[in-house]
């Protein structure tokens, strides 16, 4: 082993994927411990106290997880030390083995915008960036990520509390971005997504939008989207009773959307279902969970749909069995129908051999 040399390390070691072998192979010298380092592209943080006694010996990280609390200091020993960062997770999740719950991380132990800055400022890479639930983060932190990190591709702020129309102004005028999440964040308005839409460049880029449970925008703000022509996943989900018809038909003109969820718009109804199936050609999945006021003659103009393949339609009260025959029976694409468990007891067996031999029925 000791014959190797470095070069010939560093191709072995490109190889091992595997967490436990790599850190079998680091154990075996001093050069192979160097040379693991080296070529390690992944780390997982899980304590972040050893941090600065860990972290020198992988400069070349492109992948960066933890789902624990991490300070600024944190953040600006990762910017000095690992410039080549493409991916930043920091996504808190619910308590489960092995990680702690972001109940757990009090406002004052954990980042906020002055870490975030110093990463924008050292990883110039970065193309996804990850910060659900980070109670530290504001607008201030975002302006600085969204200006330096100029191929930024994904960014998802779901349920950070401190986020504002501000920071999607700033956001607005990324040229690179794709993805983004704002689940959530509820301190949202129209006026915030008249910014997003009005971004010039932004428009073409962004493919797919979540705002679900953003309970302070409405049709105003929905109907901004319009503008965001190349859109194809948009999540409406739970956000209140001012998102209604006016809102998804302005917004069913997106001809290039494909994905589209409004559950629990309690005003929506067949009008805006009628709009989707005629103006949007491409539509592949729609979720009207808990949408009531909506009905069989909406959901049948889906009979004749070229594209549609996901349709869920659990907590819709006011549909029969025979609407749910007619559209599966006349959607050649349709796989999947997600039905309320109410209806099961309507549908008789021979129906339901013959509708589920065509697509899957899932009882919600």
């Amino acid at each position: 082993m000791d014959m190797l040399g470095d070069d010939e390390l560093y191709s072995i070691l490109r190889r091992v994927s595997d967490s436990r072998d790599r850190k079998s192979c680091s154990e075996v010298s001093k050069q192979w411990a160097r040379a693991e380092g080296l070529t390690r592209s992944f780390l997982r943080l899980l304590d972040p106290q050893f941090l600065p006694s860990f972290l020198p010996r992988f400069p070349n990280l492109t992948t960066f997880e933890s789902c624990s609390r991490v300070s600024d200091p944190n953040l600006d020993l990762l910017a000095h030390t690992c410039p080549a960062l493409k991916t930043l997770n920091l996504n808190l999740h619910q308590t489960r083995s092995g990680l702690e719950s972001f109940d757990d991380i009090r406002l004052d132990e954990d980042f906020g915008d002055d870490g975030l800055r110093a990463v924008a400022a050292g990883c110039r890479r970065l193309t996804k960036v990850f910060m659900r639930r980070r109670k530290g983060i504001g607008d201030s932190g975002i302006a600085s990520l969204v200006s330096l990190a100029k191929n930024l591709t994904v960014l998802d702020l779901s349920w950070c509390s401190r986020i504002t129309d501000e920071a999607l102004g700033a956001i607005g005028a990324v040229s690179s971005l794709s993805v983004l999440c704002l689940h959530g964040c509820s301190l949202v308005t129209d006026s915030g997504l008249a910014s997003l839409s009005n971004g010039p460049l932004l428009s073409r880029s962004i493919r797919r939008l979540d705002l679900s449970e953003c309970d302070r925008i409405s049709d105003n703000g929905v109907t901004s989207l319009r503008k965001l022509s190349f859109l194809q996943e948009l999540d409406l989900a739970e956000c209140g009773p001012k998102v209604t018809d006016a809102g998804i038909v302005a917004i069913a003109s997106v001809s290039s959307l494909r994905r589209l969820s409004v559950k629990w718009l309690i005003n929506l109804s067949d009008a805006a279902v009628l709009a989707l199936a005629r103006d949007c050609q491409y539509l592949v999945e729609l979720d009207v969970t808990g949408c009531e006021l909506i009905t069989g003659a909406g959901i049948r103009a889906f009979s004749g749909h070229g594209s549609l393949e996901i349709l869920v339609l659990a907590s819709c009260y006011n549909l029969t069995v025979d609407d749910v025959a007619v559209v599966v029976s006349g959607c050649p694409t349709l796989r999947y129908v997600g039905l309320d468990r109410v209806l099961r007891g309507w549908m008789s067996s021979s129906v339901y051999e013959r509708l589920s031999g065509v697509c899957r029925i899932g009882w919600l």
